[in-house]
């Protein structure tokens, strides 16, 4: 599998999904450093992570300060990038909207760690949808967190 530098989790708004990703990644150990970042497909401006994700995130002792969203840019695609997404047309959006991305370099997230479901949205939804979906998230991050590993 190819050195990533850098992973990238990307989400709609850059405040639920791709932000708790984001968080739980940071707290995994890998056996050498790789840097992480949140960003959005759409982010007219900056925004801070979603309360509900945010009080999900604290319940399981993961402390995010000052988290704001980020639009998604072309500087975003380099050579040891990989960037995750949620779902399959996210993916797609952004094979059409950014030429320099190199398809091998962006997947969902799910289908990279070989689970079948993607992570479904709990925008909108009760808390407990935010529970599900750290729960969902957590695993397919543990799955990238060991094939990572696995690389070395």
């Amino acid at each position: 599998m190819k050195q990533y530098e850098k992973i990238i989790f990307v989400g709609e708004s850059g405040t639920n999904r791709s932000a708790m990703a984001e968080a739980i990644f940071k707290e995994y150990r890998l056996k050498r450093p790789v840097e992480v970042a949140c960003r959005a497909l759409v982010a007219l401006f900056p925004e801070p992570i979603n309360q509900k994700v945010e009080a999900v995130l604290i319940s399981n002792g993961i402390n995010v300060e000052n988290h704001m969203s980020v639009q998604l840019g072309p500087e975003d695609f380099t050579e040891n990038t990989l960037v995750l997404v949620m779902e399959e047309t996210q993916r797609d959006k952004i094979l059409e909207e950014y030429p320099q991305a190199d398809p091998e370099d962006v997947q969902v997230l799910t289908t990279f760690v070989g689970d079948e479901l993607e992570i479904i949205d709990p925008y909108g939804g009760p808390l407990q949808s935010y529970g599900v979906c750290y729960e969902t998230l957590n695993k397919s991050i543990k799955k990238l967190v060991d094939k990572l590993n696995e690389g070395e």
